[in-house]
């Protein structure tokens, strides 16, 4: 099974990336843009998906500051 974990800063946390992205949006001329957040993704081939939420856990993601979502991928 090929699966996609992305990982995004938990709300609350500071996130200077995303406030750059969002601050350098406008002055490229986009507008309507805001509360804009950069994570990211892993994508990974496993044998038994059952063990993904304990390597996101463990390794993946750091559950203190980070949330994560497995999305099965097609």
């Amino acid at each position: 099974m090929r699966a996609r974990v992305l990982i995004r800063p938990k709300a609350g946390i500071l996130d200077p990336q995303g406030q750059a992205v969002e601050r350098a949006l406008p002055a490229l001329g986009f507008s309507g843009v805001s509360n804009v957040h950069v994570g990211r993704l892993v994508e990974l081939d496993v044998d038994d998906a059952s063990q993904l939420d304990d390597m996101c856990r463990r390794l993946l993601a750091n559950p203190l500051i980070e949330d994560y979502e497995v999305v099965e991928a097609s």
